[in-house]
């Protein structure tokens, strides 16, 4: 499911392990609760491999006039509202190839070469505001610049300036905060700064 049809790509990112991390972080917060109730405990079983799976069509980019853009359709609900809202094809919800997520899946080329017939034609702006109007999640492919400058991390006050031997470097605070713990956010060590402070531990 990751590159193109004649092309191999490795995931960007260790996505296996973050996923089947994700799992056990949430799947173990049922049997606390269980103990507590129950005092008994439990034993999770959490596997890489079943933990990554592709069970939903229409997902992933499509290109629009002038850009790429991001969407899922998660259920037969946001299908019917999508077919009408952001192709404006109506029709697609009651074909037969695609009346429910599993013939989407069995169709998944098939029907993103339907979509791909129509949303070029619009532009990334127009497809955006389909897909809000209709509820639905999406995003727009950013660059990197244009990723570092986008509204919400300024919103929500996500970047900090921290020292470095070569001076203020901008950084983003860690995806998860503490209004207990607060934020450390240390400046960058310079080559050697605490060889002296190590060596000394050794000497002990």
């Amino acid at each position: 499911m990751t590159g193109a049809p004649d092309e191999h790509t490795k995931v960007g990112i260790s996505i296996a392990d973050i996923s089947a991390g994700m799992y056990t972080y949430s799947d173990i917060l049922t049997p606390l609760y269980q103990r507590r109730d129950s005092s008994r405990g439990d034993v999770l079983e959490i596997s890489m491999l079943e933990a990554q799976h592709v069970t939903s069509a229409p997902y992933g980019p499509f290109d629009a006039a002038d850009g790429t853009v991001f969407f899922g359709i998660q259920n037969e609900r946001e299908w019917v509202v999508f077919c009408s809202t952001v192709p404006g094809r109506p029709q697609w919800a009651r074909e037969k190839r695609f009346l429910n997520n599993t013939q989407r899946v069995a169709q998944r080329e098939e029907l993103h070469a339907e979509i791909n017939t129509v949303l070029p034609t619009l532009s990334v702006q127009q497809v955006l505001v389909r897909l809000d109007d209709a509820g639905l999640a999406n995003a727009r492919m950013r660059n990197l610049q244009e990723l570092s400058a986008h509204p919400q991390l300024a919103a929500r006050g996500r970047w900090r300036d921290v020292n470095s031997p070569v001076g203020p470097l901008r950084s983003l605070v860690p995806p998860v905060t503490s209004r207990q713990a607060g934020i450390l956010m240390a400046p960058v060590l310079g080559l050697g700064e605490h060889t002296g402070r190590v060596l000394a531990e050794f000497a002990r």
